[in-house]
């Protein structure tokens, strides 16, 4: 494990911009995990600026995302579907056909899920998965639970989740109960892991994850056992070390 210490969240963004390129530049035709949420939107403003100016050319890439409301559709305004194309594909010359997330309209949960591992699989797994971090320590939609759950399949929401979600919604009761997402086996099998993690609040998850017991009840715990992880955290998330 890596831990690259940033001094805020600009600083934090810029630096993990800074491997992803590299990853880009060095291999043209790099397969992406991507996340979505506030923790990587520095990240994907950061990425937009070095393409315009030349640096960077995302036209051999090909991306999977770590997961997607069940329920909604593509055009929702909530969908991770429409936060990617809005944050981040509309800007890069990603071909669309190598843009790939789960389709939350499909509601068949085991067909949608053996489908989205296959498509991974094809593409010759993820060469760098970009995470964030809940506040209970999950990563993708992987919940605090009794065992690790290994390949994509679909999560009830926690009630936590569900209430740090609600913000991006008109009402409470509006927030999906259920997602698809990565199972960690598939996050695992990536070549490189890359997790930012900023702000207070997170300060005693993050040394709960990463200076504490490996257990399901704090997922990203599982990522002291990747062979190239790396994380970056500003100084607040640091904070409690």
């Amino acid at each position: 494990m890596k831990i690259i210490r940033a001094k805020d969240y600009n600083d934090m963004s810029r630096k993990a911009a800074n491997i992803i390129s590299a990853q880009v530049i060095l291999k043209p035709d790099s397969v992406l995990g991507l996340a979505t949420g506030s923790s990587p939107i520095g990240i994907y403003e950061q990425l937009i600026k070095w393409y315009n100016k030349g640096d960077v050319d995302f036209g051999g890439c090909t991306t999977f995302n770590l997961d997607e409301y069940r329920g909604l559709t593509p055009d929702h305004d909530q969908s991770y579907h429409y936060f990617m194309h809005k944050n981040f594909f509309d800007a890069v010359n990603i071909p669309a056909e190598r843009i790939n997330l789960p389709d939350g309209a499909q509601l068949d949960a085991e067909r949608e899920c053996k489908r989205y591992d296959a498509a991974i699989k094809a593409a010759g797994g993820i060469d760098l998965q970009l995470l964030g971090m809940g506040l209970n320590g999950h990563i993708g939609f992987n919940e605090p639970n009794d065992e690790f759950d290994k390949e994509t399949h679909c999560v009830d929401l926690t009630e936590m989740t569900i209430e740090a979600n609600k913000r991006f919604f008109n009402s409470i009761d509006e927030v999906p109960r259920q997602a698809y997402t990565m199972g960690i086996a598939t996050i695992m099998r990536a070549k490189c892991v890359l997790m930012v993690v900023s702000g207070k609040d997170k300060a005693e998850i993050l040394k709960k994850s990463f200076f504490g017991p490996i257990t399901p009840q704090v997922p990203a715990s599982i990522l002291q056992l990747h062979p190239n992880f790396v994380l970056i955290a500003d100084e607040d998330a640091l904070s409690a070390l």
